[in-house]
């Protein structure tokens, strides 16, 4: 009954299934590592933020260039503050506000400035609202982060903002609004200045549960019903092919339905030509002719 395994159409299918069911579940299972592995990097940049938080600052560029590594942790510099800038439409604890922005141009000799979030106001963005920097040689300690990306984590990527004002802190952003260099990092201050909210560091980016972390659990379950879909059908096919080959062994083909019209064999034979011709040359035949004459 089986014997139609054999065929080359059927060799196709097994070799089609017997690739694919794998594949499928390599596939779903390299999903569900993407995924244990965005869990992991949460739960150690968590751990990481509580131990960043006890932990001594160090020097700024003891901690540069910024990785997954040093995001977060506390940085100290000292220099002067020099030019100050307002970033709009940052939140915080459900509240839209600013983030006031002041260059600290380090001591050390290179020139370039470090971005200093110096604090959090409530409401629409207004030089009138921020607060003075303080004047002289400060020392300022805070959270390390990385260069604001325009479009993530909050940074506006929208163009055409008052005089004063960027979207994204970074180093790329502030290149045109500052006549020296900048370095490629930025702190938020432990302690907020002039009465100012103070700004919580953000964990380093794609350590987060974030919508990629769930796309990555949902293309796991996808894999696994791709596999599971190869083998139903499958079983499917067989099945209907046995089903097939069983009917054919019993004879039980279609010819055989009711409503079907008989072979040639069970068909009645027609009249043959010699036949006709003998019976139209017979004498009772011409006899009826000639009483019809």
């Amino acid at each position: 009954m089986y014997r139609f395994l054999l065929t080359p159409r059927w060799w196709g299918i097994n070799v089609f299934v017997a690739l694919a069911i794998p594949f499928c579940v390599f596939m779903g299972s390299w999903q569900l590592g993407r995924f244990e592995d965005r869990v992991q990097g949460h739960k150690d940049a968590s751990a990481q933020s509580t131990a960043n938080e006890k932990a001594t600052p160090r020097p700024l560029g003891s901690l540069l260039p910024v990785d997954q590594k040093t995001s977060g942790k506390r940085a100290t510099a000292t220099g002067h503050y020099g030019k100050q800038l307002l970033v709009p439409d940052r939140e915080l604890d459900g509240r839209t506000g600013f983030y006031v922005v002041t260059l600290l141009r380090t001591d050390g000799g290179d020139g370039r400035a470090l971005p200093v979030v110096r604090g959090w106001v409530p409401g629409a963005a207004s030089a009138a609202k921020a607060p003075a920097a303080p004047r002289g040689e400060v020392t300022v300690t805070g959270a390390l982060q990385a260069s604001e990306s325009p479009g993530s984590d909050g940074a506006s990527a929208a163009g055409g903002l008052p005089a004063g004002q960027l979207g994204a802190i970074s180093a790329a952003s502030l290149v045109n609004l500052v006549p020296y260099d900048v370095y490629d990092a930025w702190v938020t201050l432990d302690k907020a200045d002039s009465g100012m909210t103070a700004v919580p560091a953000t964990a380093p980016q794609g350590s987060g549960l974030d919508l990629k972390a769930f796309q990555n659990l949902g293309y796991t379950g996808e894999w696994f019903v791709f596999a599971g879909f190869v083998v139903f059908m499958w079983f499917r096919l067989l099945r209907r092919e046995a089903e097939f080959a069983r009917d054919a062994s019993l004879g039980l083909t279609e010819s055989d339905a009711p409503g079907a019209a008989p072979d040639a064999e069970s068909a009645p034979d027609a009249p043959d030509a010699s036949d006709a011709a003998s019976t139209q040359d017979s004498p009772e035949s011409a006899s009826a002719e000639a009483a019809r004459g």
